[in-house]
């Protein structure tokens, strides 16, 4: 999908009656993108809006803000070029929330989405196909004690880290792992 600067990315659906009234990109996900090193300015203040925020930046190609906005224990094991490498080779088609769980105890939250992208069917003379990507992310809403900033983060289920259920958690709640982002990534 080219991107329309107009309409913020995280504004298409497949089904076009879906959003009545679309926000631009100026007015949804673009302040979030263009302060990305802004401690005030960037932070989300919902699960939901940071996922919105994280499609558009996948969109748009914005691999730095997808590493920002994941947990900062698991950032230094993400893969920045693969990141913006399946960004650029992938054809977006809009983006579904089917879900929003904003309070699942403490600290985290989940969105249940579908990402629109569009192949090449080659059994039809190359014409594209949509299909979708369904999932349930966690995200965990983390303070940090030195300057009392909250903010919301992804918890990626794909990045291996070595933590033993009993260790302390990679949030830095204080609790155990196993009781806080281990039930979410475990």
């Amino acid at each position: 999908m080219q991107p329309d600067l107009h309409v913020c990315p995280c504004q298409i659906h497949p089904s076009s009656s879906a959003i009545s009234s679309p926000l631009l990109y100026k007015d949804c996900c673009q302040p979030y993108h263009d302060r990305l090193y802004d401690s005030e300015d960037n932070k989300a203040n919902t699960a939901e809006r940071l996922m919105r925020t994280r499609y558009s930046a996948f969109v748009l190609i914005k691999p730095e803000y997808i590493v920002k906005t994941t947990l900062p224990a698991q950032q230094a094991l993400l893969d920045i070029k693969a990141i913006e490498s399946w960004a650029k080779e992938t054809n977006w088609a809009g983006l579904e929330i089917v879900a929003h769980m904003p309070k699942l105890g403490k600290r985290h939250a989940q969105v249940e989405f579908k990402a629109y992208f569009n192949i090449k069917d080659n059994t039809a003379n190359l014409e594209e196909k949509m299909q979708a990507h369904h999932e349930l992310s966690a995200f965990v809403k983390v303070t940090d004690k030195v300057n009392n900033d909250v903010r919301w983060y992804f918890l990626d289920p794909t990045v291996a880290m070595t933590v033993n259920q009993k260790q302390p958690c990679i949030c830095g709640s204080g609790e155990k792992f196993k009781r806080c982002c281990g039930v979410y990534l475990g």
